[in-house]
């Protein structure tokens, strides 16, 4: 778990990583290794999230609008790992691209706290390099899709 500023904003990020070794030769250069780094996914969350503050969109929940801590999960996990989630927790077969699990709720007891917990992120790597190749671009652009998309979800 790590903690990174921007902008007056606050990230508690926990992030984590199944093995991909038997993937690893697909990826050739340094920038798409970046989807292994934590300090990868905080810059893009925190830039999301003070694009979202800034727009004050009236979709978005009010309560984003008020903090400036922040917290949620990423696990880069495999296609074995997502289709099990998405089976108990969404009652449907086979492996999927990416799940959120939100958690933001609008009662009073959550405007005491310091920090807005926004949910959780699951992302199939295995189904992000398949469609990466299937949309002819980098593994680091699915994966930012894939990771904007859920994070959305979240909100």
């Amino acid at each position: 778990m790590t903690e990174k500023y921007y902008c007056e904003l606050n990230l508690d990020l926990v992030f984590g990583s199944s093995d991909f070794t038997f993937l690893s030769d697909n990826f050739h250069n340094s920038i798409d290794k970046l989807i292994f780094e934590s300090s990868f996914w905080e810059k893009a969350f925190l830039c999301w999230i003070k694009i979202i503050i800034e727009e004050k969109d009236s979709s978005f929940p009010i309560c984003i609008s008020e903090k400036k801590n922040f917290s949620l999960s990423l696990q880069i996990i495999n296609n074995k790992e997502i289709a099990a989630i998405n089976q108990k927790w969404m009652q449907k077969n086979g492996p999927t691209d990416v799940l959120s699990f939100p958690i933001i709720s609008n009662n009073e007891s959550s405007k005491d706290l310091p920090f807005l917990e926004l949910g959780d992120l699951f992302i199939s790597l295995e189904m992000a390099f398949k469609q990466s190749l299937e949309y002819n671009h980098s593994i680091k652009r699915e994966m930012l899709w894939l990771a904007s998309h859920g994070f959305l979800h979240l909100l």
